[in-house]
């Protein structure tokens, strides 16, 4: 009988443990993840993990709303900026979108935030709500808000040469918020700030595609400069960090195989150059695609390929200042070299 017992105590301690057990695990854990704070009205639930997974701004709402001139925030009252703020027509800014760091391009507005009076203490709460507010208020969401992995800044910040100009962020332990505001016209805006018990840093980018102001180079001119010179330097536009032509980019090359059947005899060496945006590998690589990519395509055109070669020189021997846009454009050149 008392063995009995005991066993029938032992049986219902087991099945109290199997209860607890199973009620804890339906009890979700609290988990900070950087999704998107968005709070809609008669909405579906967000799938947390898939949207983390592939940002997409198209799915977020439109605003509408009259934001004004570039950089489209001011200042909150008694905060200025600290230097002259860093800005630019064109460039290149990374953002962490779902916890990597993406590069957009388009205007570009980057400052370091403090106090106007050295008297009036800085608020690290008052900066980051004032902006948070104002962002919220024009359609903006909050696409990211932590940190960067050691190992996504040893990825990308090589690549980042703007890094160490007035107000730039990604860096490791620098507490990011992302907002994205997607606008019907295109010029999508991302604004990322942060900061800590001194100042802030407050970063703007509205996308915009790079306009070529430098004209694409005809076959009789290609075919007189490596007749007479031997040499002929083009700008064929590629997607931004990739090796696929643009649609002027095609044109470019489609001159040039004008110019190679106006001489069946010519040969060349295609010679690829990027700028210094990246690090020497990465753009060693870039220039080697991108050289690649316009013989591949001459082949395609009816060129045979005995003809050509192709080779790439990464930011070797750079023909303008590295340091503004314009110079980078000139640096990203493709070279014929007559053989």
């Amino acid at each position: 009988m008392k063995k009995l017992a005991i066993s029938l105590f032992s049986l219902l301690l087991l099945s109290g443990c199997k209860e607890k057990k199973e009620s804890a695990e339906e009890v979700p854990s609290t988990v900070e993840t950087n999704v998107r704070d968005v709070v809609e009205e008669n909405r579906d639930p967000v799938n947390t993990e898939e949207n983390t997974k592939s940002f997409n701004i198209e799915n977020l709402p439109v605003s509408d709303k009259d934001l004004g001139d570039f950089p489209f925030f001011s200042f909150p009252e008694g905060l200025t900026s600290t230097n002259k703020p860093v800005q630019k027509k064109i460039d290149m800014l990374y953002f962490p979108i779902d916890g990597v760091m993406t590069p957009l391009e388009g205007k570009v507005w980057k400052t370091y935030v403090s106090v106007k009076d050295n008297s009036e203490e800085w608020s690290l709460h008052y900066f980051i709500k004032s902006y948070e507010d104002a962002i919220s208020k024009v359609g903006g969401v909050k696409i990211f808000d932590g940190e960067i992995t050691y190992e996504e800044y040893e990825r990308y910040h090589d690549d980042a040469e703007y890094l160490g100009e007035d107000g730039s962020i990604g860096y490791m332990g620098q507490k990011i918020k992302v907002y994205a505001i997607h606008r019907a016209d295109g010029g999508n805006i991302f604004i990322q700030f942060c900061g800590d018990s001194a100042a802030g840093n407050l970063n703007v980018l509205q996308q915009e595609p790079f306009k070529q102001t430098i004209s694409i180079i005809k076959s009789d001119k290609i075919l007189k400069d490596l007749e007479e010179k031997g040499k002929v330097v083009l700008y064929v536009n590629f997607d931004l960090d990739k090796a696929t032509l643009q649609p002027n980019g095609k044109q470019a090359v489609d001159e040039i195989a004008k110019a190679l059947k106006d001489n069946n005899q010519l040969k060349i060496d295609i010679q690829g150059y990027t700028d210094n945006s990246g690090s020497d590998e990465h753009n060693q690589k870039l220039s080697e695609n991108r050289a690649s990519t316009v013989l591949n395509t001459l082949t395609s055109l009816g060129i045979d390929k005995s003809r050509l070669s192709s080779k790439g020189f990464g930011s070797q021997n750079p023909v303008a200042d590295n340091s503004t846009e314009e110079g980078r454009a000139k640096n990203r050149r493709v070279e014929l070299i007559k053989k």
